[in-house]
């Protein structure tokens, strides 16, 4: 359990700190460029998330899920990936006039950009197979030195060719940046090379494992670029870049931790297969940590969302204060969806992943081209409804490959979503009796969030809140 909770730590070490430099370059460049230079950005994203989807393919799930990977299998998949890479590559290249034109006249910008981001393309393909090592190997502390360097060095740059008028361009170089330093550190600190074989055999055997889970990454991908498509075409850039900027806060900060649970429990997953009672364990404890972490924060954000918005990126991005509230909602049931999707890939049931995101995105898609024409909020609010719905259809397989039930489930996490609630409406009526600057509005509901929370937690004797404390005072309390 130590190795775990220390891979835990590095992993989430690495996520918050990438993040937070990222965020703190985000609001500076938030503050000097326009929203349509980061819709501009946005709409030649959704083309390079879908070839990175692709060229990871399943591939790094399926090195870290089999029991017996060795250099061989990791090779193999490295030398497919850059060849696969650069022909999506090369297509991102000649059909950017065609997507420009699909923008209409006003983007032609958005050519030599897709060009040029493109090249993340090629950096991925190096990039996934060394995560799927670092992850099979349980070596996050590398992850973290490699992330961090890679981060720091393309935030001065993306912000240097801000100040000097680079505009758009600074956003490019500071992403593109980060990939290529990201890459090149984690060698230099693994000093892990491929070496000279490649086997048809062994790619096809990581191909049928990986191609289910290869197809329900496209329907995610895909479902979320295509939302982001019909936005930037039926609206304008800024509306589009009102809806990224409205999800990056609470995504930031549920992401953050999840991936960090993920990337760190699905290994470790995998090598206690043979154990459905040790991988419900596992998941159970997942589900009920990280939604006593994440419920107080998407509550906290909606109560102080207008007053952090006008603080941290100026009045221009109010229009994404709405979208924010609404997206808290979307990540609330985020745990309950990693953990269950987690032990199905441990498991080697990367068949039932693909059905249950098959019909969650068939169900997303009808629903989206209902709502998309009446506004961007109500694409939203469609898409909180669905993700709490969609919490039965996530815990469903596992009633009976885990024998952990849906309505186990909800009993783990309906604490910590009752104390958010109260936490929030307490918030709520001191915000409306008592009027501060928003600087003020920002830390007194810190305070009063975290004494409210903690305090109930002591009240309830909730598990998680005494577990915590435990390890705190078993580590410091001498």
């Amino acid at each position: 359990m130590a190795s775990t909770l220390e891979n835990l730590v590095w992993k989430f070490m690495e996520r918050m700190s990438s993040q937070l430099v990222q965020l703190v370059v985000s609001i500076v460049l938030a503050r000097i460029l326009s929203p349509s230079d980061y819709g501009v950005v946005a709409m030649v994203s959704i083309f390079i998330v879908l070839a990175n989807v692709l060229i990871e393919g399943g591939f790094s799930s399926a090195l870290i899920q089999k029991k017996d990977a060795d250099d061989i299998d990791f090779s193999t998949v490295f030398y497919f990936s850059i060849a696969f890479s650069i022909l999506l590559y090369s297509i991102l290249y000649f059909v950017a006039p065609s997507i420009s034109s699909f923008y209409g006249e006003d983007y032609k910008i958005l050519i030599p950009v897709l060009r040029v981001l493109g090249i993340q393309v090629i950096i991925y393909a190096v990039n996934s197979v060394q995560q799927a090592y670092v992850q099979r190997q349980m070596l996050f502390r590398n992850f973290f030195w490699a992330t961090l360097v890679g981060t720091i060095v393309s935030a001065i740059i993306g912000l240097s060719m801000a100040c000097f008028g680079f505009g758009v361009w600074s956003i490019v170089a500071q992403q593109l940046t980060a990939s290529l330093i990201n890459t090149l550190t984690l060698y230099f600190i693994t000093r892990k090379l491929p070496i000279l074989v490649f086997s048809f055999n062994r790619l096809r055997d990581l191909f049928n494992y990986g191609v289910k889970l290869l197809g329900a990454s496209l329907l995610v991908a895909g479902y979320q670029e295509i939302r982001a498509l019909i936005i930037g075409k039926l609206y304008t850039a800024q509306d589009l870049a009102f809806f990224d900027r409205g999800k990056q806060f609470p995504s930031l900060i549920v992401t953050n931790i999840n991936s960090s649970i993920a990337a760190v429990l699905f290994p470790k997953m995998a090598k206690e297969q043979d154990s459905i009672e040790q991988i419900k364990k596992t998941t159970r404890m997942s589900i009920r940590f990280s939604s006593y972490i994440m419920s107080p924060i998407m509550f906290g954000l909606v109560a102080v969302s207008e007053s952090f918005v006008r603080v941290i990126l100026t009045e221009k991005w109010i229009g994404c204060v709405p979208l924010m509230q609404w997206f808290c909602l979307v990540f609330l049931f985020m745990p309950i969806h990693t953990a269950n999707m987690q032990a199905l890939k441990a498991i080697g049931r990367s068949d039932t992943f693909l059905k249950l995101e098959l019909i969650k995105k068939t169900v997303e898609l009808i629903s989206l081209f209902v709502v998309i024409w009446i506004s961007v909020d109500a694409i939203v609010i469609n898409m909180a409804i669905l993700t709490t719905l969609f919490t039965v259809v996530n815990a469903f397989p596992n009633r009976k490959l885990l024998n952990y039930t849906y309505k186990e489930q909800i009993r783990d996490i309906l604490p910590s979503i009752i104390m958010s609630m109260v936490m929030l409406a307490l918030i709520l009526i001191f915000n409306y009796f008592v009027v501060l600057n928003d600087w003020m509005t920002i830390i007194v509901d810190f305070f009063i969030g975290i004494t409210l929370y903690i305090g109930l937690s002591i009240i309830t004797k909730n598990k998680e809140y005494i577990h915590i404390i435990n390890i705190i005072l078993k580590r410091y309390g001498k």
